[in-house]
């Protein structure tokens, strides 16, 4: 545990394109919550920011990967390493994740690139450093849930929303796929919708 590191971050709705996109980012997280699949991609995410600061300042990225995904599995249930919350007015975030980091001895002796970003960074300990590699990690999670809940990447990703929502809506087994293909032919990629979906579909059993 002395390993960890944490940021949080509170960002009103308007920085991220309104209420709606910032219930949406909340909503988002939560899906994570609830799937383990789509949390493998959330942390996916996250990792993306913290290997390419690892890889900057010469350190093990398959040390840091390693130690993410078991902490996200210290539960007994794969989980995301980052939740966001919407108050209504304010979009919440915190992350919290081991980071087995230096910025002394090692490759970094000989490495300049690494120990030029390190003084761009300004740290002298690694601490300093992990706590930049949670915040990046958390800034890179929010571009991506941005990205999944505006309607640029839904196009793209629309079954793996329609899914996960399904999901989120309650629905089981061979629902998902029926209620998902609902959601994409609607074009409302919602929970709501989801939900009255789901009772339909049950209804005509």
């Amino acid at each position: 545990t002395r390993r960890l590191a944490w940021a949080e971050v509170e960002i009103p709705a308007e920085a991220v394109g309104g209420r709606e996109v910032a219930a949406r980012i909340a909503e988002a997280s939560d899906f994570a919550m609830l799937d383990e699949d789509r949390a493998v991609t959330h942390n996916k995410g996250i990792m993306n920011g913290v290997v390419a600061l690892a890889l900057a300042t010469g350190n093990d990225t398959r040390a840091l990967e390693a130690a993410a995904h078991s902490y996200a599995g210290k539960g007994g249930r794969y989980a995301p390493l980052s939740r966001w919350k919407f108050d209504g007015s304010k979009l919440n975030g915190r992350i919290e994740l081991p980071v087995p980091v230096g910025v002394v001895g090692g490759s970094l002796k000989s490495n300049e690139t690494a120990a030029f970003c390190l003084r761009l960074l300004r740290v002298s300990r690694a601490s300093e450093l992990g706590r930049i590699m949670a915040a990046v990690g958390l800034a890179q999670n929010l571009a991506a849930l941005m990205a999944l809940v505006t309607e640029g990447i839904q196009k793209g990703h629309m079954r793996l929303a329609a899914r996960t929502i399904a999901i989120a809506a309650g629905a089981e087994g061979s629902l998902v796929d029926l209620v998902a293909n609902e959601l994409i032919k609607g074009g409302q990629i919602r929970v709501d919708v989801a939900k009255r979906i789901l009772e339909s579909l049950k209804e005509k059993k």
